[in-house]
């Protein structure tokens, strides 16, 4: 389906020449820190599928960019993960809903990285490869407090 970053992260030149040369569409993960590099990436033709990763794009807003700036130009996007727990998971979830996200995104079940995760209710695979988007409000998940206090290592008060 696609050759995912086969070149250096800073190379959007050499991506480009490569894609030109290929049937199989280039998807850019590490290159895209931004909704400028998506607009360079495709303007050079660098790519054909964008990956986003919320924490490497530096957020929210910047992947809401990304998305509309990708939905715009109909470069297929989809959502990878970087071993979340249920907090960046439901995140992430919630992102892939949005219209932009059109190829299957990389999240996992929170038992395949985590005994216990620190949100109810955890990702749960289905048989059928899906996970449920959560429906409660705010990110749908409600974060156990608790839970995080017993794993903690550390603890540190700040004020202001």
């Amino acid at each position: 389906m696609m050759i995912e970053q086969p070149l250096d992260e800073d190379d959007l030149v050499d991506h480009a020449k490569l894609q030109r040369t290929l049937h199989t569409p280039i998807c850019l993960d590490e290159s895209i820190r931004h909704v400028e590099d998506a607009r360079k990436a495709v303007e050079l033709g660098s790519c054909r599928i964008i990956n986003v990763k919320v924490a490497r794009v530096g957020g929210l807003t910047q992947v809401r960019k990304i998305e509309a700036f990708c939905r715009t130009h109909h470069v297929p996007l989809w959502c990878g993960g970087m071993l979340e727990t249920g907090i960046g998971r439901a995140i992430n979830l919630a992102l892939t809903t949005l219209p932009g996200f059109t190829l299957p995104e990389d999240t996992s079940a929170s038992s395949r990285y985590f005994h216990q995760d620190i949100v109810d209710p955890p990702a749960v695979l289905h048989n059928d490869g899906t996970i449920d988007v959560p429906q409660g409000p705010g990110i749908g998940v409600n974060v156990l407090i608790d839970r995080i206090q017993t794993l903690a290592t550390d603890h540190q008060r700040f004020e202001a």
